[in-house]
């Protein structure tokens, strides 16, 4: 069998329905909706963990959270493979461009982790290769490359940077730079992963025109809005700033700063992709394109992602096998960890660690059976966990002590919580049942007393609206000019939680 080549294109923080070839009549993505023709596309697909670092970190491993013990935005734990180190083991080239956010104990964030090479860009402080390409261009005056944070987080901004210097160009131009170089006698892996849409919401002009918040849909916010969302979403609005009313023209704005992101990316993915079919690698390539979470944008007036409704855990997944099958829109429930197995699969290797995936391929040909999945967020008194097939959502949360159901077929919008609604109560009982025996089954009990979940005090919010907002500035955006100098000290204070970027 001859190797493919593999592609992985991914972004950050990308909701499910932000492809217009997959129903949005609003958003323009011809570069994305070539692959959906092209490929498969599937229709219900999750996040893990929907936070930026476990849900890497399962993506890279094929473990879910409660194998990796990685949960929420904590140091990554050593010792588990990656999908690059098994690739690279097998003859393959191994590259990645943008955002990693590799986060292990006592390593910086150049760790290459089976990469054999990188071109690093995060967006905390520090240099990266992507922060020195901007010094060399002339921009190092620019102390938010990727957009001003803290009380800005979810203003809608302009970028600082033109377009040819943008993140998104340079991670496009990295890609292409590394194909050009590449050696043509091993099979590669590039993973090219773009910072954005991940707030602030920021594009070069004159993309941050190209929608209108005027033009743009309110956020869905259905009756029983605040019954529907969990403790970890009032938690997010408070730190991102968000919490203390909702002005509709924001909101507006907010999603066309948010698809003129996207827009961005499909532009430069679709550069990507002419370089690869002026070059005849299209043909012998594996393409795969998801994101690691989604984004509430306004949705049940909330902001962020951390939670298992659609908006903040449903993903984009599209695989393109140029053998393979054509135009499929797969509608069974699949999870950031069935891409590792996906592309061993391409690769034509075979491993003897306990994946917890299946790959894509065949649970879009029916050569594997896919019921449902399962997802964590959190741990103990703060964990939060999910059971979907195609028609149920079965979420529980420790610190609201709560349940929620919803029926994906009568209510795809999920606008109504079902869990205890005596017509569902079956189905509530039956989906909790089943997903308790499965984490049993691989020996994680930490969350139950028995057969049913551990309870735990319930959580809230502090009262007090200035109670833990959130500062992620670097220290030289902060003046430090004699006779106007800040504290920068009483700008970094922690919330009572890790909750990084």
């Amino acid at each position: 069998m001859q190797q493919k080549n593999i592609l992985f294109l991914f972004t950050d923080q990308q909701r499910h329905d932000t492809i217009e070839a997959l129903g949005n009549p609003i958003i323009k993505t011809p570069t994305l909706n070539r692959l959906v023709e092209n490929g498969i596309a599937f229709t219900r697909a999750y996040s893990p963990c929907p936070v930026c670092i476990p849900a890497r970190y399962s993506l890279l491993t094929g473990l879910l959270p409660h194998r990796s013990n990685c949960v929420i935005n904590e140091r990554m734990p050593e010792g588990n493979k990656s999908f690059m180190e098994l690739l690279s083991e097998n003859g393959y080239q191994t590259h990645g461009v943008g955002k990693m956010h590799f986060n292990f104990p006592g390593k910086p964030n150049t760790e290459l982790w089976g990469f054999e090479s990188r071109d690093v860009s995060e967006e905390g402080g520090g240099r990266d290769d992507f922060k020195l390409f901007l010094e060399n261009n002339g921009y190092e005056h620019v102390h938010d490359p990727h957009g001003v944070r803290s009380d800005y987080y979810y203003i809608p901004q302009p970028s600082q940077l033109p377009e040819r210097l943008h993140h998104t160009t340079w991670v496009a131009d990295r890609s292409i730079d590394f194909l050009e170089r590449r050696d043509p006698s091993r099979p590669f892996m590039l993973m090219a992963s773009f910072i954005k849409p991940h707030p602030p919401f920021e594009t070069p002009t004159p993309w941050n025109k190209l929608y209108r918040g005027p033009e743009m849909p309110l956020p869905k916010r259905p009756q029983d809005s605040d019954g529907l969302i969990s403790y970890w979403n009032r938690f997010q609005n408070r730190y991102k700033y968000r919490d203390q009313g909702v002005d509709d023209n924001l909101m507006r704005v907010m999603k066309a700063a948010y698809y003129s992101s996207i827009s961005f990316i499909d532009y430069q993915i679709g550069r990507l992709l002419a370089y690869m079919e002026a070059h005849n690698l299209m043909d012998n390539t594996l393409i795969a394109f998801s994101s690691d979470h989604g984004e509430m944008l306004g949705d049940y007036n909330c902001v962020g992602k951390r939670n298992f409704l659609d908006s903040g855990a449903r993903v984009p997944m599209i695989v393109v096998d140029p053998q393979g099958l054509r135009g499929v829109r797969c509608p069974k429930p699949v999870s950031l960890v069935d891409i590792m197995p996906t592309f061993l699969q391409a690769a034509g290797i075979t491993t003897d660690i306990n994946l917890s995936g299946t790959s894509l391929l065949d649970i879009a040909s029916g050569a594997a059976e896919r019921e449902w999945i399962a997802c964590q967020y959190q741990r103990n008194e703060y964990g939060m966990y999910m059971a979907v097939s195609e028609r149920f959502k079965y979420i529980y949360s420790a610190p609201d002590d709560k349940e929620w159901l919803f029926d994906l077929h009568v209510d795809p919008e999920e606008t109504r919580n079902r869990a205890y609604n005596p017509m569902y109560l079956e189905i509530t009982r039956g989906m909790k049942a089943d997903l308790i025996r499965y984490y049993q089954g691989e020996g994680y009990t930490a969350p139950f007393d028995g057969d049913d979940w551990l309870r735990h005090p319930k959580q809230s919010i502090p009262e007090d609206p200035d109670a833990m907002l959130l500062f992620q500035d670097t220290p030289a955006s902060i003046p430090n000019i004699p006779g106007y100098e800040r504290d920068i000290r009483r700008l970094h204070a922690k919330t009572k939680f890790h909750v990084g970027f």
